[in-house]
């Protein structure tokens, strides 16, 4: 009994002991290392191998794409050049639809009004919408719905559906500027995104300069509704080109912040309104400036309170934490109004007080859309693999700031290349400019980020274009009111200057024309002072950009460097 009680722990023992000898043991100790060693030798032979795959990894895309097609490019250049190109080249087109729809001055506005607040509105929109709806659909529908509004705008039958389709158009063409640079990045290897720029660059700022004398052109030798009808061939010609080359993204289900919507909309929005409509309402004498400006301001006070830290927001607003990405964004809007205020002037000053064509007016800006994609091919594909991106960025706002200065040496008598050569000059400045300023922009931005933080690149271009057009028209009113007052003054009949000028005109003072002729010459002569005032301000304002680059970081690769979206 008592030695089958004693058997029964002897059994446990024996297992403990069948696990335990083999340790203590001075021959299962010799040979457990052996084992041991056994797998790491194996373990060693396999290293070998894993060395190789990230070779293949990392030069594989380079086998794969060494180059983006070029159907794809193309077809995405297309569409953004559609969409900047829209905002000048239908300027062109206004005075002619005042009689076709009988509108007056102010009613004709919202033409143009209507467009840029839809689209200021959908544009930094656009991360939330290529992840809702995919990066291809959004494209698709963007480019369809662009087309089919552009066709409804041609053959609309009075002002108010202009208004309506114009409504559409913007909100359509807002995500093909966004989507276009996302999409060529992410096609272009990182080493080559300066060519990607580059590219980019020529459709957004040359685009904008050739708006008024492709627009002219179309105008003079067709009707004005070709402005719109020019859109269509060359909107399905890029859809056709995008269909095939586009790969598709992933869907991302997410909820929609209304909330944070809705303060998006009323402040974008009731911005772009009080912009664009400021001077033909006299500004803050106006009761509805006054009312949306209040609505701008509140709104965008709640939007940022809400959403600063909250990263449910419709909007991500921690890119604005980043120290380049902010300075990208205000150096852009900056530089939009500099752009877009010297695009409003020249018109102006060469058609309506120097009397040139709108065809010839229009020649004037071709040396300076030339000059300007030379130089942005010439960095984008060499200087930026050499010089640090902020020294470029510094030397093409000098350069447009002095190319705008220099118009301030105009005169009545001005021939077409005194006109011209300051635009070679700021041209050169702005293909200084924007490639390596985007570059240094987006070098710290998340690869998940890359659509939103395109879409308020966008908007803040868009943006400091309104600020622009709206700053420089009113202005222009001004200094031409305050010099006509101060050259009224010396008009009388003991100025010894009165008489020579008008003997000159074969009239004398007691003529019943001769006061008239010579309102005429000082209203002239008034207008002429305030476009020089106004060039020293925009060079002023440009210059006012330096600044800026000491806030950005010194990038840390040489050449372009922005990480491409996954």
């Amino acid at each position: 009994m008592t030695r089958r009680k004693s058997a029964g722990p002897k059994p446990l023992a024996a297992k403990a002991g069948a696990r335990k000898p083999k340790p203590p043991t001075a021959k299962a100790s010799a040979r457990k290392p052996k084992p041991l060693q056994t797998p790491r030798l194996e373990h060693t032979e396999p290293p070998p191998p894993p060395p190789l795959p990230p070779r293949i990894e990392h030069g594989e895309p380079h086998h794969v794409s060494p180059k983006p097609s070029a159907a794809l490019v193309v077809a995405v250049v297309l569409t953004a050049v559609l969409e900047v190109l829209d905002i000048t080249i239908v300027s062109v087109a206004i005075p002619h639809m005042l009689g076709t729809f009988g509108a007056t001055s102010d009613q004709i506005t919202w033409v143009l009004t209507s467009y840029l607040v839809s689209a200021a509105v959908v544009m930094p929109l656009t991360g939330y919408l290529s992840a809702r709806l995919g990066r291809r659909r959004l494209l698709t529908l963007s480019i369809v719905g662009f087309v089919i509004s552009s066709g409804l705008c041609g053959i609309s039958w009075n002002l108010g559906s202009m208004v309506i389709f114009r409504l559409l158009q913007g909100v359509c063409g807002a995500p093909l500027v966004p989507l276009s640079q996302a999409i060529l990045l992410d096609a272009f290897p990182k080493e080559k995104h300066g060519q990607a720029l580059a590219i980019f660059g020529l459709g957004i700022m040359v685009a904008p300069v050739l708006g008024p004398t492709f627009g002219g052109w179309l105008t003079d030798t067709f009707v004005w509704r070709a402005v719109f009808y020019i859109n269509v061939p060359i909107g399905l010609f890029a859809l056709l080109l995008a269909m095939g080359q586009l790969p598709r993204s992933e869907v991302k289900y997410m909820k929609t912040d209304w909330t944070g919507l809705v303060l998006l909309v009323l402040a974008v929005g009731s911005l772009q309104f009080v912009l664009d409509q400021g001077q033909m309402r006299d500004w803050f004498n106006s009761r509805v400036i006054q009312f949306f400006t209040a609505v701008c301001v509140f709104a965008s006070a709640a939007f940022f309170m809400r959403g600063w830290d909250n990263p449910k927001n419709i909007v991500d607003l921690s890119l604005l934490k980043d120290r380049n990405f902010l300075a990208g964004l205000l150096a852009i809007t900056a530089y939009g109004v500099t752009l877009f205020g010297t695009i409003a002037l020249l018109p102006l000053l060469t058609q309506r007080l120097m009397g040139y064509p709108a065809m010839s007016a229009g020649m004037l800006f071709i040396p300076r859309a030339v000059a300007s994609a030379i130089a942005l091919a010439i960095t984008g594909n060499f200087l930026m693999r050499w010089i640090d991106s902020r020294i470029l960025v510094a030397a093409g706002i000098v350069l447009s700031a002095v190319g705008t200065m220099m118009m301030a040496g105009l005169s009545l008598q001005a021939d077409a290349w005194a006109i011209a050569s300051p635009g070679i000059i700021a041209g050169i400045g702005m293909g200084l400019f924007f490639v390596p300023l985007t570059a240094v922009a987006f070098g710290t931005v998340p690869q998940s980020e890359l659509d939103e933080a395109s879409g308020l690149f966008a908007l803040m271009r868009g943006i400091g274009s309104s600020i622009g057009i709206a700053v420089v028209s009113w202005l222009f009113v001004r200094q031409g009111q305050v010099h006509w007052d101060n050259l009224i003054s010396y008009i009388n009949p003991y100025n010894p200057a009165v008489p020579p000028y008008l003997s000159s005109l074969g009239i004398n003072v007691q003529t019943p024309g001769a006061m008239s002729s010579i309102a005429l010459e000082i209203g002239r002569q008034a207008q002429m002072l305030a476009f020089i005032d106004l060039f020293w301000f925009i060079g002023i304002v440009t210059f006012a950009i330096l600044p800026l680059l000491l806030l950005m970081k010194k990038p840390s690769h040489t050449g372009v460097f922005i990480p491409a979206h996954a």
